[in-house]
């Protein structure tokens, strides 16, 4: 017998809670942020719809499912089944930390704060779960399928990501690299850079669209379901040993960019999460590209 749906609700720590365990008490979490001009009660609040949201969807689980949680810190240790119905609640970025743990499971995205989040990824109220988690689990859902990068080392380490992935120094240090791309018949060229930004259309509407608005780039970006990325190095500087003759650009299925590392040490790290990054080191090359699965969302 096949197992029944198993709801997994992810979510993440409230700045309320870190207050709380950073501080002890109430109290003195008022007192650190009223020093700095800040309400202890805005904060408490916005804890307080986060925790009712949560509890509204775990109610709305069928009885006949098995239901689970997992916070943000543990989604790397976290196994995710094929029955999975994963609800996400909380802000659209919690939405991409997830992404790059599945494997086509449906995503539920449940605004835990509206007003505050932009609802890109997050796009339901707390009240609609009761209809959407057995819509989900359904074989007639209908979900956005939300391309997704990866990035691949020559020792066969492998990063995805929903919005973008970053190549390039931890620090304030220079990215020193040798750029290929699989589509062109031109050299390899040598570059010295803050680092390079491989993203989906997903990323666009962040750190991707700042770097394309900064340069006033001709380019056009791809909408999140499109088999597209869009690439863009970091203020590349020109020297008798580098160039700047590439600096941006699209990847169509099977193209992929080639990063071949000069520096002593770069990493890899996809939505900002520099916590889970791949260590890249002189000689070694990575590959960024479309990755094969895509985040189902559903509507």
């Amino acid at each position: 017998m096949s197992l029944a749906p198993r709801a997994v609700l992810v979510h993440r720590t409230t700045e309320y809670e870190e207050l709380l365990a950073r501080h002890g008490t109430h109290g003195q979490a008022a007192f650190f942020l009223s020093a700095r001009g800040r309400s202890v009660e805005a904060v408490r609040e916005r804890h307080e719809r986060t925790r009712r949201a949560l509890a509204e969807v775990a109610a709305a689980v069928p009885l006949t499912w098995r239901q689970t949680r997992v916070e943000r810190a543990d989604l790397d240790r976290f196994l995710f089944g094929p029955e999975d119905v994963v609800v996400v609640v909380g802000q659209d970025g919690l939405v991409a930390n997830a992404a790059k743990y599945l494997t086509g499971q449906p995503v539920i995205g449940i605004d835990a704060d509206p007003g505050r989040n932009a609802g890109v990824l997050v796009r339901h109220r707390a009240d609609r779960a009761r209809r959407l988690l057995p819509y989900a689990a359904g074989a007639g859902a209908t979900a956005d399928e939300l391309t997704m990068v990866e990035a691949v080392t020559d020792d066969a380490q492998r990063l995805l990501a929903l919005n973008e992935i970053y190549v390039g120094p931890r620090g304030h240090q220079t990215a020193r690299y040798t750029l290929d791309l699989d589509a062109t018949e031109a050299p390899p060229e040598p570059q010295a850079s803050s680092g390079v930004l491989v993203g989906t259309g997903t990323g666009a509407t962040g750190w991707l669209r700042s770097l394309w608005e900064q340069r006033s780039s001709a380019l056009t970006l791809p909408a999140p379901a499109d088999a597209r990325l869009a690439w863009f190095v970091r203020e590349a500087w020109p020297s008798p040993t580098t160039g700047t003759s590439r600096v941006e650009g699209l990847l169509d299925p099977g193209e992929g960019l080639r990063l071949t590392v000069e520096s002593d040490r770069l990493v890899a790290f996809g939505d900002g999460v520099e916590s889970d990054a791949l260590e890249l080191t002189w000689g070694q090359t990575v590959r960024l590209s479309l990755a094969g699965p895509r985040l189902r969302l559903v509507h």
